[in-house]
């Protein structure tokens, strides 16, 4: 699952005309470390929302990618 948000978060990034990033850690914080916006995060969900049919935002915000994998997960 951590390829599949590896390779989602780096669609987003290049949608955006922004680097994309080599490696992706569950630790690695959304904003703070690899710089999403709350417009990319948006598209994120969207982008998730519509490949695996989880609304990773629907029980409350996410701050990790570790938060976001584990809600993808159903845990």
């Amino acid at each position: 699952m951590l390829e599949h948000l590896h390779k989602s978060i780096n669609e987003v990034l290049h949608e955006g005309g922004r680097p994309q990033i080599k490696s992706l850690t569950r630790e690695m914080d959304l904003r703070r470390d690899i710089g999403l916006d709350s417009l990319e995060l948006a598209v994120l969900t969207v982008k998730l929302e519509a490949e695996l049919s989880i609304d990773v935002f629907a029980d409350g915000l996410v701050a990790t990618v570790g938060e976001v994998e584990d809600r993808l997960l159903g845990q």
